[in-house]
């Protein structure tokens, strides 16, 4: 008896898909019935179920003893063959507790019985010496006739295990809840489970056979087919491929996820194709959506970094529009209330939506200039389609989904037109969403975002994010037009304060320049003033209130319509500061009182704290200001100073120097007394005035601030040699400013500068008058005579009478010799100096009294009168207005006869 070939008792199909070594991973062979034939006596390799249960054969002779012995029974029993043959099988390798029982089944093979049973055996390669061999007995004859047997046998152990493997492959093929499916070798599915069936819509019976071409469309199909063929060739596993097509029955299109890996032999040859097959169509909508909800956050970030950055309207428009093209939509368009742009609350039409609108902002990624997109909501665009330009004003009509959406704050959506009616750019819209921008419950705009056909169409997620967006750069929009509005306001506050134009003074060419330290609000508490007193005389001021903002022009208005107040009573510029410093305290405290003010705002000024680190309102009112006046007859100036910078005084050919004027205290502090200097001027010298802004900043010391200016004041031109004495004061100014470090944004800037000119001789009569009746006559004749060489022969005779009048009055109620003096600059100033100390004082005289009347004639005939102390007496003052030959001054007589 012969062992069987190895793969004697497989199939003939299954012989025949065998190849040899040589052509493992090629392609198959041929398939045609000759070449089945001719594959069956082909030598096959091992791998088939045989390897694998490890089956052993010997055979039995006549006589009951072993005849034949297979190499695999060597393997098995462990014994060789020359210890086998000729040998009784069952004391050969059956322990002897079963040799009674084997002989019994041996003699009934012997019989002609077949016979199968587990047979225990001696084993040297098993742990406990012995195994359990399931054997086959077959009977036969040998040459002679006699009978004899052929024997099979099979380890237990390995028969059980291969049964449980395949009961467990059967399991996990059976309940995975995944896809399992086998493709063959010619790429052709052998089998797949139940849940694979599931996925793919189709009963289990209908899978054998087909190819991937029967199951999904030909791209894909195409797709799957290359990658069999890829993995049997390779033998490289494959993940993740993603598939889509539909199932029968649905027209709804599915995902699926495919995995394969080649399936090989005990021996390694590749027997076919397993994969795994998911439906990933939710996850994939899952994923989408996340990946939606991811854009929208990273666009709503985006827009929180980028929207709002300017107060301005027209560019935070432009903001909301380079976030939402292209990364939300491919055409946009915003449009703002005409009414609220030109600064108006309320606009008419703002509750109905009617109200006119400006489009401030356009934007596009598929067109370089407007489309009519939403406009198709506009007034008459049925006959005229035109787009709307940016910076157009225009107005939705009442019925029209724009106009609701204004009126409403409500989304709404306009269809696109069918791209049949034109080729324009609008025909090829998808959708338009029409967003109103609502802020603070006010609708200040219309937002517009279109989608092209072609891309994905807005949804609900969509119309919340846009409705996001516009809010955003509603508020922006909103908050910069309160802005603008309180920055119009303080503006107004600011510009009110301060002197309009350039100020002209008798004497003086003035420039000044106010750079505030907040560019945006071009608000702050420094501030200059130039006040014309009287004589011509000038007083130059600069002051700087402790703090920004408005709070400090505030209190700047306050003080600087103090100053005013107290200059034109024409006292000393020392006395000036400390009734200041007192007005201040009063201003600082509430009720206006002092009591309460002084101890505190005295510790704020020494101990260097900044007045806006508190809420006290005494802070606000801590300032400093120098104080100066310039009398052009004399050429002489009066310094007082309040804890102000010292002025920088320029002469002819000279270098710029600080002036030694006492320091003083800032004003608010309270029970300090102020000195002051007086200083002459020569004609051309140039006199500067300003705030620590101008000299003081982080980078750099007040001493270096002031060796900057000073420097800059030398050579105000650039060049060696020159110095601001000599320079337009217009460019000295521009010099200076654009010399010094005046961007830093730390503090306000105020400069003033004047040049002194003086009043020539010619310009001034001056005469000294007896105290004598006789001394109004002459008074007159030397006003006339002085007016007729001045060619003023218009102003004679009202001046002749004004004159008698002060000085019948000097004579009347003054003291002392009379001084009569007539200035020439823009006006004509005449003054009557006395020795007395009482000041005239103006009343209405009775229709029944003869005296009473003069200062009431002066104030009619005058553009202005007035009175000043001086230390040796008083001033009494009129000005008149030089003619202009236009127009004439007041008539003597009607003035004259109106006292009656």
């Amino acid at each position: 008896m012969s062992e069987k070939p190895a793969g004697a008792d497989m199939p003939e199909e299954a012989v025949g898909s065998q190849v040899s070594p040589a052509s493992q991973g090629s392609s198959l062979p041929d398939m045609s019935p000759m070449s089945s034939m001719s594959a069956v006596w082909q030598s096959s390799p091992p791998g088939s179920i045989y390897d694998y249960i490890q089956v052993a054969s010997f055979a039995l002779g006549s006589d009951g003893r072993i005849a034949q012995w297979s190499e695999r029974a060597a393997e098995l029993l462990g014994l060789t063959a020359h210890q086998a043959i000729g040998k009784d099988p069952v004391e050969a390798f059956v322990p002897p507790e079963y040799q009674e029982t084997g002989h019994r089944a041996v003699a009934d093979i012997l019989d002609g019985r077949e016979w199968t049973g587990l047979v225990p055996y001696r084993s040297p390669q098993s742990p406990s010496g012995h195994g359990i061999a399931e054997v086959y007995v077959m009977p036969a004859q040998d040459e002679n006739g006699k009978r004899s047997a052929l024997c099979i046998a099979v380890d237990v152990s390995a028969l059980r295990g291969l049964e449980t493997d395949l009961a467990s492959s059967q399991a996990v093929f059976g309940q995975s809840p995944l896809g399992f499916f086998l493709f063959g070798t010619d790429l052709r599915m052998l089998r797949v489970n139940e849940r694979f069936a599931k996925v793919f819509g189709r009963p289990t019976e209908e899978y054998r056979g087909v190819t991937p071409h029967d199951l999904l469309p030909r791209g894909e199909a195409d797709r799957l087919a290359a990658a069999l063929r890829q993995v049997l060739d390779s033998g490289q596993a494959l993940t993740d491929m993603p598939l889509m097509g539909q199932t029968p029955g649905s027209t709804d299109r599915r995902r699926w996820s495919v995995s394969l890996y080649r399936l090989h032999s005990g021996s390694g040859r590749p027997i076919g194709i397993a994969g795994l097959a998911t439906d990933v169509t939710g996850r994939r909508r899952a994923e989408q959506e996340a990946a939606g909800v991811r854009r929208n956050l990273a666009l709503l970030n985006e827009a929180g970094a980028r929207i709002g950055t300017s107060l301005d309207l027209e560019t935070t428009a432009r903001e909301l529009l380079d976030v939402a093209v292209p990364q939300f939509c491919d055409l946009a368009s915003v449009d703002l209330y005409q009414g609220l742009l030109s600064g108006d609350e309320t606009p008419p039409g703002l509750a109905d939506g009617s109200a006119e609108l400006r489009r401030v902002a356009f934007a596009s990624a598929v067109s370089d200039g407007p489309v009519a997109f939403g406009d198709i909501c506009r007034v008459n665009t049925a006959e005229d389609p035109k787009p709307i330009q940016v910076g157009e004003v225009h107005r939705y009509p009442f019925n029209s989904l724009c106009a609701h959406a204004l009126r409403t704050a409500q989304v709404r959506v306009v269809p696109g037109r069918d791209g049949s009616e034109n080729l324009e750019l609008g025909a090829m819209l998808q959708s338009t969403l029409v967003v109103p921008m609502v802020a603070r419950d006010t609708v200040v705009g219309l937002a517009q975002f279109s989608r092209t056909k072609g891309s994905e169409p807005f949804g609900e997620r969509d119309r919340a994010l846009a409705v996001e967006l516009a809010a955003r750069a509603a508020v922006s929009i909103d908050n910069a037009r309160l802005y603008r509005r309180e920055h119009e306001r303080a503006l107004i506050l600011q510009r009110s304060l301060l002197p309009p134009g350039d100020p002209e003074a008798a004497g003086l060419d003035i420039a000044c320049r106010y750079l505030p330290g907040n560019a945006a609000t071009e608000v702050g508490g420094d501030w200059f003033d130039v006040i014309e007193l009287p004589g011509h005389r000038t007083a130059l001021v600069v002051g700087d209130v402790m703090g920004r903002g408005l709070r400090a022009a505030v209190a700047m208005g306050e003080l600087r319509t103090a100053v005013r107040t107290l200059a034109l009573l024409d006292l000393e510029p020392a006395e000036v500061l400390s009734a200041l410093d007192e007005i201040a305290l009063g201003l600082g405290t509430p009720g206006g009182s002092h009591a309460g003010a002084r101890p505190g705002s005295r510790a704020l000024a020494r101990g260097g704290q900044a007045a806006e680190d508190s809420s006290d309102l005494t802070e606000v009112y801590l300032a400093t200001c120098v104080y100066a006046v310039y009398d052009p007859v004399t050429r002489r100036c009066t310094f007082a100073n309040a804890g102000h910078p010292p002025p920088v005084l320029v002469e002819p050919g000279e270098h710029a120097l600080l002036m030694e004027v006492p320091p003083g205290m800032p004003l608010g502090v309270g029970g300090e007394p102020f000195e002051e200097i007086e200083v002459e001027l020569p004609d051309g010298a140039l006199l500067a005035l300003y705030t620590d802004g101008l000299v003081e900043s982080r980078d750099h010391t007040l001493d270096e601030g002031l060796q900057a200016l000073r420097a800059a004041l030398d050579t105000p031109d650039g060049a060696d040699g020159g110095n601001a004495a000599a320079g337009s004061l217009e460019d000295v100014c521009d010099h200076v400013l654009s010399t010094l470090d005046t961007h830093h944004g730390e503090d306000d800037i105020a400069l003033l500068m004047a040049r002194m000119q003086g009043l020539s001789a010619e310009s001034v009569g001056d005469w000294h008058l007896p105290s004598a009746p006789q001394s109004v006559g002459r008074a007159r004749e030397l006003a006339r005579e002085q007016l007729e060489s001045w060619g003023l022969d218009g102003l004679v005779d009202t001046t002749e009478l004004l004159v008698s009048e002060l000085v019948t009055n000097a004579l009347r109620y003054g003291e002392g010799e009379i001084r009569l003096r007539l200035l020439l600059d823009r006006t004509l100033v005449c003054e009557v100096w006395d020795g007395g100390l009482v000041q005239p004082r103006r009343r209405r005289a009775r229709d029944t009294d003869e005296g009473g009347r003069g200062l009431q004639l002066v104030g009619l005939l005058s553009a202005g009168w007035g009175s000043r102390r001086t230390p040796l007496g008083k001033t009494v003052w009129f000005e008149l207005a030089l003619p202009d030959g236009q127009s004439s001054g007041p008539d003597s007589v009607e003035a004259l006869l109106s006292l009656w």
